[in-house]
């Protein structure tokens, strides 16, 4: 794993890319610890600007809400079923990029871009 002051190579990175991300530290109810979350932002951003976006991703999928995306076990680098959490999409610097784990496929990808929609309401 990178030490933690050493960004991630920018050409790298690309959309629907999964990536081990330093959330610390938070406040409130964001999401915390050291977790998965994919890259939302366009290929251009992340080519370009020290800033990703990124969906959190977690292993408790208790409760799926109709904003958020179920991913399979497997899939992506991800070893456990999991679920993306638009509700909690933020720009994060690349320095919080610790391990590429993998990437999802592009139909997820879609159902992504319509949580995102969704939560959004940008239809």
């Amino acid at each position: 794993m990178r030490k933690w002051k050493e960004p991630f190579p920018m050409a790298s990175i690309e959309r629907g890319d999964v990536f081990l991300v330093n959330f610390d530290p938070t406040v409130g109810a964001e999401v915390k610890k050291t977790r998965p979350a994919v890259i939302v932002s366009n290929n251009v951003n992340n080519a370009h600007s020290p800033l990703v976006s990124i969906s959190p991703i977690t292993s408790n999928v208790s409760k799926v809400y109709s904003f958020e995306v179920e991913i399979p076990a497997r899939i992506g680098g991800l070893l456990t079923r999991s679920k993306i959490m638009p509700n909690q999409t933020r720009a994060v610097d690349k320095i919080r990029l610790l391990k590429k784990m993998g990437h999802l496929p592009q139909e997820v990808m879609d159902e992504i871009d319509q949580a995102l929609k969704l939560h959004y309401d940008l239809y």
